[in-house]
């Protein structure tokens, strides 16, 4: 069961702006990832479950976080189905994110008050998924549509929460192009979490990346 409200969750989205994205079958190896995102002051992780077996590691990393990490918000990514939707759920994950927007999904997760974030290409999906519940909307893939994607949505659509996916680097330029056109907060994977810093363990590197990356996200929101 979870264990953040979906307040709670969208809260801290808001508040710290950036989700680390992150994926592996190794255990220990996820833990000491997971570690050093919360070291560096990341609040937020979702773990994209896209290999093999890869509930199993979530659950063990949800156990993990709950016991080591206060304070750390585990949810999960690539979410196809309002199946895996529940067994996450069931495993501890306090939101779920998506690549496509289903109705089936917000059900599951709106009947356990559990956040869910769907991937929206459109003004339109993006109307729909707000219709269902959603807090906060995944732009996705972020690079297909860019900043200006979202300020062309906050025109007619003030209200509108937007986590771009896809194309977010830890740079300035790139952080304030998406901040600058309205971004609630962005999710980051491969472009923090290196495969470099994956083959070498480099853990203390990561660490300072994120918080590299938190400082900058800080800055470019005033």
């Amino acid at each position: 069961m979870a264990q953040f409200t979906r307040i709670e969750v969208a809260a801290a989205m808001k508040e710290t702006g950036m989700i680390p994205l992150f994926f592996n079958n190794d255990i220990e190896l996820s833990k000491k990832v997971l570690k050093a995102c919360y070291d560096g002051g990341a609040r937020l992780m979702e773990f994209t479950a896209r290999g093999d077996f890869a509930h199993e590691v979530f659950g063990e990393l949800t156990k993990y976080a709950i016991a080591e990490l206060p304070g750390m918000i585990m949810g999960v990514g690539s979410v196809t189905d309002a199946a895996a939707a529940s067994l996450y759920m069931a495993l501890g994950a306090n939101f779920i994110v998506t690549p496509v927007l289903r109705e089936d999904i917000a059900i599951a997760c709106n009947r356990k008050k559990v956040l869910w974030s769907p991937g929206c290409g459109s003004l339109t999906e993006i109307a729909r998924a707000e219709e269902l519940g959603c807090e906060i909307v995944k732009l996705f893939p972020g690079d297909l549509y860019g900043p200006k994607f979202i300020k062309g949505i906050k025109g007619p659509q003030p209200w509108t929460s937007i986590m771009p996916t896809g194309g977010v680097a830890p740079t300035e330029e790139n952080l304030s192009g998406w901040f600058n056109a309205g971004a609630t907060c962005v999710g980051m994977g491969s472009q923090l979490i290196s495969k470099d810093i994956l083959a070498n363990k480099d853990y203390a590197k990561l660490e300072q990346d994120v918080k590299a990356a938190l400082a900058i996200v800080k800055k470019v929101r005033g």
